[in-house]
């Protein structure tokens, strides 16, 4: 078995501020205990092809992918897309790779949640490390809605070991995480 029932993918790159939203993310999903059918993986900018070709839809049942995504709305503000909201060619990684059509193949046997926040800034192809504050603001939403979306209830223990992570910040949220964008 390659990845358990539920994967959570981050894409992105950290050298492109805002563009490392998604390893970000799964840096702090990473110190959660998280069930035994949870994989949570940095996907960087690999994912289309070193992750989504590789499930395997007789095991896996859901995957979560979290990446920034360029919607109109403020920095920092999160949106919950299916892969369905995504125009075929519309969702590119750095490299130009098309992300939907992996996801779209796949979309008919697995249950596909992308949640994507807005950037404020990417410095692609330019180097530059760090997120802007609105997406960092954002990071501990995200992780909300992620542990909403697989159903783990995280609340009270992580509020009480990490408080400055679970304040409510700047970002908005799009949809909500039992409903659509």
């Amino acid at each position: 078995m390659l990845y358990p029932e539920i994967v959570i993918v981050g894409c992105g790159n950290p050298l492109f501020a805002d563009d490392g939203l998604g390893p970000a993310v799964i840096e702090e999903l990473d110190r959660l205990q998280l069930p035994d059918n949870v994989k949570v993986i940095d996907g960087g900018l690999g994912a289309p092809h070193f992750i989504f070709t590789l499930i395997d839809p007789a095991v896996t049942k859901k995957i979560v992918v979290i990446d920034i995504a360029e919607f109109g709305a403020e920095p920092g503000s999160l949106a919950k897309f299916s892969v369905e909201d995504l125009p075929p060619g519309s969702y590119r990684d750095a490299h130009s790779w098309d992300l939907t059509e992996p996801l779209g193949r796949l979309k008919d046997q697995v249950e596909i949640t992308i949640f994507g926040v807005q950037p404020k800034r990417v410095s692609s192809p330019d180097m530059e490390i760090g997120l802007s504050e609105e997406v960092q603001k954002a990071i501990p939403k995200v992780v909300r809605y992620v542990l909403a979306e697989i159903g783990v209830d995280y609340g009270a223990t992580i509020k009480a070991e990490r408080d400055h992570l679970w304040k409510e910040g700047a970002a908005q949220v799009r949809g909500d995480p039992e409903g659509s964008t």
